[in-house]
């Protein structure tokens, strides 16, 4: 991969909870810089659980995305180097929590992170925003200042539980602030190969949203979960585990689709880890990518 997409912004959002948002932001981007792209995550929810999984501490930086928004400093103040090369993280911490409050009388308030972006846009070929599991003001300034919006949805029941909700507030924002943005991704994740219903749900998500969900799926694995305690992304603490694998071809494939639902390349470049499976790809009814139906998820 080349860095031919200069600046593309991408939110990562779902207003439900616990379906893996941080966990997508954060492997995204370390396998996007592994392949020479320079990435920023950006971390817009007060929980600050993006930093640390990329092993910086919230608490011992002195500037964080809180001062940006409120324009006391500049982002460049703010954005911190990781163990990865090409990898940055614009830090939040739980002080972030206030500023929605501290925003409301603001002008243009649902752009304050647009125009912090803007001095930096093009020193990066990623900018990943990690939202805050709601669809408060921190979400509507990542939603104005991405171009893309990128949702991981977990393989469970209630999958397309709020989903609609999402939509609907995505086409608010696109119609009131930001006529660009556009939903290039949809990400299926913590998929179980063990439970029928696992694949079901993908299925369902793949009639209903059709192009704009991504061919890989992420598997429910031990070494992601372990991953964030020790504050390195699961590429570096398990490079050859099932999630690792998984998270470097779905970056490959979010570069392919160029920021365009259905634009990848019908084969995207295999790991060497997972060629032996490439084979029992084309017999997969709900097309999920091989390294994601092996065994159980350990």
């Amino acid at each position: 991969m080349n860095g031919d997409c200069m600046g593309r912004i991408i939110a990562v959002t779902n207003q439900k909870g616990g379906v893996g948002k941080t966990t997508t932001a954060v492997n995204l981007c370390a396998s996007l810089a592994d392949s020479g792209q320079k990435t920023l995550l950006v971390d817009m929810d007060p929980q600050g659980n993006a930093a640390t999984g990329a092993g910086i501490d919230p608490r011992a930086v002195g500037t964080s995305m809180y001062q940006v928004l409120l324009g006391a400093a500049e982002i460049a103040d703010c954005i911190q180097p990781t163990g990865i090369e090409n990898f940055h993280v614009a830090p939040a911490r739980l002080e972030m929590s206030g500023a929605e409050i501290e925003l409301v009388t603001a002008f243009s308030r649902e752009l304050k992170l647009r125009h912090a972006l803007a001095p930096i846009t093009d020193d990066y070929d990623y900018i990943f925003i990690d939202c805050p599991p709601s669809l408060g003001l921190l979400t509507v300034n990542a939603l104005s200042a991405a171009v893309e919006i990128l949702v991981p949805v977990q393989c469970e029941y209630y999958a397309l539980e709020g989903l609609g909700q999402l939509l609907h507030n995505v086409e608010m924002v696109r119609q009131g602030l930001n006529p660009a943005l556009v939903i290039s991704a949809i990400v299926m994740v913590m998929y179980d190969a063990r439970t029928r219903l696992a694949a079901e749900v993908v299925s369902d998500v793949r009639q209903h949203f059709g192009d704009r969900v991504c061919r890989v799926v992420i598997p429910r694995t031990v070494r992601l979960s372990e991953a964030p305690s020790v504050g390195q992304p699961v590429t570096v603490y398990a490079p050859n585990s099932r999630g690792a694998v998984a998270y470097r071809e779905l970056a490959r494939e979010i570069h392919e689709r160029d920021g365009q639902p259905g634009t990848a390349g019908a084969r995207v470049a295999r790991d060497p880890a997972s060629n032996e499976h490439w084979e029992q790809e084309q017999a997969d009814p709900a097309g999920i990518s091989p390294v994601s139906r092996e065994g159980a998820p350990t």
